[in-house]
């Protein structure tokens, strides 16, 4: 069993924010394969099931995401852990991947290294950084602009396929074969 995790904020105001880009590609695979939904209140999320890979989108809010992803491991006990966030440090459109690490100020990654430690793949999609840094909860919660919603759907593809390939792939050849930037 292999885990999928899209990190985002529930509520629908948060729906298409830069913060929850995890939840998109997550949509977005749901939408590839038929799947099941798994239904436990102790997994503090909306947990779905297709052959031996589990989607889950915490519900616990940003900032909590490691109580969900730790109910999911503990009863599932994923072989990866492979989770899918928007990472403020890399230009809009830029593609990356890493296994461990610090969270760079990321609360939903420090949430997960509290609660599962740091050795699980990241998929890290860039939102660009405002050159404001007092604004920076402002643009995390804020929705991608009009012209990066034309670019939203090709980074969508590409991540979508790049965590897919990250289940039975080498990192390294992963990386050469996605890492981009978009435009």
């Amino acid at each position: 069993m292999n885990l999928i995790v899209g990190l985002g904020n529930p509520e629908e105001k948060y729906k298409k924010n830069r913060h929850n880009v995890g939840f998109m590609i997550i949509d977005a695979l749901l939408g590839e394969f038929p799947h099941t939904s798994i239904n436990k209140n102790n997994f503090k999320g909306q947990l779905y099931k297709h052959r031996d890979i589990l989607l889950l989108k915490p519900m616990t809010y940003m900032n909590l995401s490691g109580q969900s992803v730790r109910a999911v491991s503990d009863y599932f006990e994923p072989e990866k852990i492979i989770v899918i966030h928007d990472d403020l440090d890399l230009e809009m459109g830029v593609l990356r991947f890493k296994y461990g690490g610090g969270n760079g100020g990321h609360n939903g990654l420090r949430s997960i290294d509290e609660y599962i430690g740091k050795d699980y793949l990241r998929v890290r999609i860039g939102i660009g950084k405002p050159k404001d840094k007092d604004k920076i909860i402002s643009h995390v919660l804020s929705d991608f602009s009009l012209l990066q919603k034309e670019e939203l759907q090709d980074i969508i593809n590409s991540a979508k396929e790049a965590s897919l390939a990250l289940l039975s792939q080498d990192l390294a050849k992963v990386a050469q074969k996605y890492t981009m930037k978009i435009k």
